[in-house]
């Protein structure tokens, strides 16, 4: 968690068009949930771990990303009922509302990005607490970020582990 804070002070800022989706993560061989969105380009905007999916876990991640990142223009989500509910309750409250498109064809990039991180978490065949996943999937989802060149230095030519190395320093 601490070198996660570190890293979101000099993470490089999302573009304005989202996918959204989430995926399965098996926590004492139980389903959660993984929430998680990439901008146009595939660089990851956030990622939430939630035991429920329904309308008020996509709205807490949802209030986190936008206040974590640059406000959206539109967001791509599935055909979830739960997504789309809670970001029709997010365009209520707001003055300009974010242009929802539901179309599964145009989130293939969130589909694929969710790959990387499966491939990693697979062998380890589960976790075995809900605090200990979110702990782990921060450093997974981190290394993940720093792997597509989302810290804010220009022209960096160190290796992914030099980047995260200089987190701690």
């Amino acid at each position: 968690p601490l070198f996660e804070k570190a890293f979101r002070r000099i993470k490089r800022p999302a573009g304005k068009s989202w996918r959204m989706d989430e995926t399965y993560v098996k926590v004492k061989g139980q389903w959660k949930y993984l929430y998680r969105a990439v901008d146009k380009q595939g660089n990851t905007i956030d990622f939430l771990l939630r035991v429920h999916r329904d309308k008020a876990a996509a709205r807490r991640y949802f209030d986190e990303a936008i206040a974590q990142n640059v406000e959206p223009e539109t967001i791509t989500v599935d055909k979830s009922g739960a997504n789309l509910a809670a970001l029709e309750a997010l365009n209520a409250e707001r003055k300009k509302p974010i242009q929802i498109r539901q179309n599964k064809y145009l989130n293939n990039v969130i589909e694929q990005d969710h790959r990387a991180i499966k491939r990693v978490i697979k062998p380890m065949m589960g976790f075995k607490s809900f605090q200990c996943a979110r702990i782990i999937l921060s450093g997974i989802e981190m290394m993940h970020m720093i792997r597509k060149g989302q810290m804010q230095h220009v022209g960096d030519t160190r290796t992914a582990a030099e980047q995260f190395y200089s987190l701690v320093m």
